[in-house]
């Protein structure tokens, strides 16, 4: 916040729990959370176009178009395995696949994704007109039909299929398929989270996460803001404040936040100056993320912009020194190569290297 500027606009700054760390008046939940987290102010970006952006943040890398790179979600699974045999180690609730899908490797690190997190898993169970027998006799039909196929093009890709459909059923007789089911949940509780795709979805996020899921994404758009601005901030942010609150004193509560790293970021900042359209525009150079939980140290926002919020003049954090900080708070290999297809070399976070002093 740069209180008392032109910059600032209507929006007033205010204290939270952490000393020194004030916030917009759009997310008084998690100003009660900020001793949880470390606020990274001085974020910058090279990409100033949605899907570029958003392709960056999610890979490290820049779109290229002979090649494409996996998420986070997809590294974490290709690097430290899955922790649940039933459940897919990635998923991914709304939201578009730039850059957070499985790229180069193989398919089956790709992100199981989920439109709905009210809807719970769809086309999860048997047909109620079909026996069990029944089920199990289509299958062997078809993997008669496809043996002789599968000896003959014994590729990688053609074998991925078959583990989909082998993780899939699997799934469909497993116990663990509860952990999608919302209803599952109290009234008081999925109300705490707020009656809307993203809080709900962040009550899915801790669902799986309890249930050893891996990596979970939730998706909260609405932020291109070229007019406009304060009224549509005012009501995203209440959404995202609900949100991301209520998952952080949840997973405290369960004894999970210790071993959970949270992170909300975004593929670029908006424009300190307010355009002629009460609205602010695309602006890569300078903007916030945060990462609390398992691995941060809490309490502190990091980095500092001029006196307008346009140039970062204190501990710059690209794009990939930010996603090395993620890889390292969860304890990945950040050196570790992995070759395309092409045989070319890639690394989690490009060149990126972790932030010590966000690191506990």
């Amino acid at each position: 916040p740069k209180p008392g500027t032109e910059e600032q606009g209507p929006v007033e700054a205010i204290s939270t729990n952490a000393d020194g760390v004030q916030l917009s008046e759009y997310l008084p939940s998690l100003a009660g959370q900020m001793d949880k987290a470390a606020l990274v102010r001085s974020l910058s970006s090279t990409q100033g176009a949605h899907e570029q952006g958003n392709y960056f943040m999610h890979s490290s890398y820049t779109p290229r178009g002979t090649i494409q790179h996996p998420g986070m979600g997809a590294w974490l699974h290709k690097l430290d395995g899955r922790t649940n045999r039933t459940l897919p180690a990635s998923v991914r609730i709304g939201g578009s696949n730039r850059g957070s899908g499985a790229g180069f490797l193989e398919s089956k690190f790709a992100p199981l994704v989920i439109n709905n997190p009210k809807d719970g898993l769809k086309n999860s169970h048997r047909r109620s007109d079909m026996s069990e027998k029944e089920f199990s006799d289509h299958l062997m039909l078809a993997n008669a039909f496809d043996k002789e196929f599968h000896r003959r093009y014994n590729h990688k890709k053609v074998r991925a299929y078959t583990d989909m459909y082998q993780d899939a059923i699997r799934l469909m007789k497993s116990e663990d398929l509860k952990a999608f089911d919302l209803d599952k949940e109290s009234k008081n509780t999925r109300e705490e989270y707020g009656d809307h795709s993203f809080g709900q979805g962040c009550l899915l996020a801790r669902r799986l996460i309890e249930n050893d899921v891996r990596f979970v994404e939730v998706n909260l758009g609405g932020w291109d803001t070229h007019s406009n601005n304060f009224d549509s901030v005012s009501q995203r942010a209440a959404v995202l404040d609900q949100g991301v609150a209520s998952l952080l004193r949840d997973l405290e509560r369960r004894g999970l936040l210790d071993e959970t790293l949270v992170v909300v970021a975004t593929e670029f900042g908006r424009t300190p100056r307010i355009n002629q359209n009460d609205g602010r525009d695309h602006f890569p150079k300078a903007f916030s993320g945060m990462l609390a939980g398992a691995g941060i140290k809490g309490g502190q926002a990091y980095g500092i912009t001029d006196e307008t919020g346009s140039n970062v003049t204190e501990n710059r954090v690209r794009v990939p020194d930010f996603n090395a900080t993620i890889g390292a708070a969860l304890g990945l290999p950040l050196d570790q190569v992995v070759y395309s297809p092409s045989k070319r070399p890639f690394t989690v976070a490009d060149k990126g290297r972790p932030i010590p002093a966000l690191l506990a």
